[in-house]
């Protein structure tokens, strides 16, 4: 309720417009039993032509005033979920762009793309379908009975034992159903994850013949939610079925208890007409606020969910206010100080007491083996993981005492699993920097070894992109996305194993073309191979996180036994092959 409740502040007057035509619908509805009793009475008692016709205009006016508060109200209705459900979704992207790694890992994929997405659109659902069908439920009650009362005590007596009776069941049942919906809700999520996980890696099912296993998974998943679904389902057709049953009850009653009355004078037959008009709007507005209740403890879940993540405090934010001021170029770009680092479900640290320095102009690499800790570098300079022991500094200054906007202007980073957006070249080339002209874009393309294939496209950079560089090889992927870093131009690069999946010549030629490109950049780059890196300034070897040499590749070959073992192994299987 909070939650909802946040969201309408912006939307206050549209809120309060919304419920005021609500309210008079329910006036009109509730007023028009009443005037129909009169008119009733009038032609049992012989009243005149024209009394009964002035009572017919006054019903025919107020018919028509609710229903144009209703048509009014239900389109405001509307608008105000609209807006919220974009002020929602809104609010999770933006804090979804300020997650760590580790938030993510902590919510899913597919449970964030879920909240964003389907538990959004059901607390939508929810939110229009109980203002205009639950909200008018306690008023309609309140009022039927106090009209009720004033007619006959026994009867509005009845009546408010059976609304209450019917009010009971529903809270009862809720409160059964709440555990269903949270369940569901999780299975929704597994089922997600289990869908992207084979929509992703469809080639590897189909490589592997894993078919009949994945569907079976799949089939799992849509099973336990079935069966959880109809579950709660049959919580509620109980909740309907009982609801009719004391409803119908309650006008049996009206009936028996009204023939003697009426006999009597007691009684006129306008005047059970309105009490069963009156039992029967009560009737309907609980059975729509109940078909409504069925969305209710699941939208309810959906708001917590979407309450877990706006409210999640990131494991990396910004601590400072201001960016510091502008350092003159200094040679040092980048320094990294007795730098340790570990994961917080670890038991070690993945990184221990790391000493280097980038320097204007100059390339660092860093080689090592498998799990050595190479992308976890890229990823503390970065600041997608803040260190744990020493300090990271660029041009002088903690990036930890700079905003994560301003650090990330100076840096241009080329991940190791090429990720292109869906679009065309010319968009994807300038996401790193908007107002590069397409000189700029043919410029970086060409050091990038992209130039040629670009322009061998009959579009060129308007060539359409698909999601993720699908309609493109690997090695296209990348050199487009190392062209996406060279058009920002930054003080400090960073290739993370940004070569693998290009051939030697390739590889070569880019490197030659760097070197120029890059002369009053800093470059760092995280590669397997040595080839890719013989040339760089300084190497710094990681061997399970710690440094296990630094140096250029002549001195490494001479005094680091880790790098001779990797350069021996990768000589070696390029002479097998």
């Amino acid at each position: 309720m909070n939650l909802i409740l946040r969201f309408l502040k912006p939307h206050r007057k549209l809120c309060l417009l919304t419920i005021t035509l609500l309210i008079l619908d329910v006036a009109g509805a509730l007023f028009i039993p009443t005037l129909v009793a009169e008119m009733l009475n009038q032609g049992t008692s012989g009243a005149s032509f024209d009394a009964i016709l002035t009572t017919g205009i006054q019903m025919a006016v107020i018919s028509v005033l609710a229903g144009v508060c209703a048509i009014l109200g239900g389109y405001a209705c509307a608008t105000l979920s609209a807006k919220v459900g974009k002020d929602m979704r809104e609010a999770i992207y933006a804090k979804s762009l300020k997650l760590s790694i580790y938030d993510f890992r902590h919510f899913g994929t597919a449970s964030i793309t879920t909240r964003t997405i389907s538990d959004v659109t059901t607390i939508q659902f929810a939110r229009t379908s109980t203002r205009q069908m639950v909200l008018p439920v306690p008023f309609i009650c309140i009022l039927a009975i106090l009209l009720t009362f004033g007619l006959d005590v026994e009867m509005g007596l009845i009546l408010l034992a059976v609304t209450a009776v019917i009010l009971l069941l529903a809270w009862c049942i809720m409160r059964s159903a709440a555990p269903l919906f949270r369940k569901l809700q999780k299975l929704l999520d597994r089922m997600s994850t289990i869908l992207l996980e084979n929509l992703t890696g469809v080639r590897v099912v189909r490589a592997f013949h894993n078919e009949v296993r994945e569907q079976g998974r799949m089939i799992s998943a849509f099973s336990d939610y079935a069966a959880t679904s109809i579950k709660a389902n049959r919580l509620f057709a109980n909740l309907d079925g009982l609801s009719f049953f004391c409803i119908n009850f309650f006008v049996i009653i009206v009936y028996w208890l009204s023939g003697g009355r009426i006999s009597a004078g007691i009684y006129q037959i306008g005047d059970i007409t309105a009490v069963i008009e009156y039992a029967f709007l009560v009737m309907f507005f609980l059975m729509m606020a109940q078909m409504v209740i069925l969305t209710l403890p699941r939208a309810l879940e959906c708001c917590e969910r979407v309450r877990l993540v706006l409210d999640h405090s990131p494991e990396i934010v910004d601590l400072v206010d201001k960016d510091p001021e502008e350092n003159p170029a200094t040679p040092e770009v980048l320094a990294l100080w007795k730098v340790s680092f570990r994961f917080k479900d670890a038991e070690e640290d993945t990184l221990g007491h790391l000493n280097f320095v980038c320097r204007r102009g100059e390339t660092t690499a860093i080689i090592g083996g498998t799990g050595s800790g190479k992308s976890t570098v890229a990823s503390l300079i970065l600041r997608f993981h803040d260190v744990t022991g020493g300090s990271i500094q660029l041009n002088g200054t903690d990036i930890r005492d700079m905003t994560q906007a301003c650090l990330r202007d100076h840096l241009a980073y080329v991940q190791q699993k090429a990720w292109l957006f869906s679009g065309t070249i010319a968009e994807n080339l300038r996401y790193s920097r908007p107002d590069a002209t397409e000189e700029e874009l043919m410029h970086a393309a060409a050091v990038a070894q992209a130039g040629e294939f670009i322009r061998s496209l009959p579009e060129g950079l308007d060539s359409f992109v698909a999601q993720g560089g699908a309609n493109f090889s690997g090695g296209q992927k990348q050199r487009l996305s190392i062209a996406r870093a060279l058009v920002k131009k930054p003080e400090l690069y960073i290739f993370d194993d940004s070569f693998s999946a290009l051939d030697f010549k390739t590889d070569a030629a880019l490197r030659h073309a760097l070197a120029a490109e890059t002369k009053d950049a800093a470059v760092l780059i995280i590669a397997q191979r040595v080839s890719s890196i013989r040339h760089a300034n300084q190497i710094i070897v990681l061997h399970e996180g710690r440094t296990a040499g630094i140096g250029t590749h002549e001195e490494l070959m001479e005094t680091c036994k880790v790098y001779q073992e990797i350069y021996e192994s990768q000589t070696k299987e390029a002479q097998e092959a």
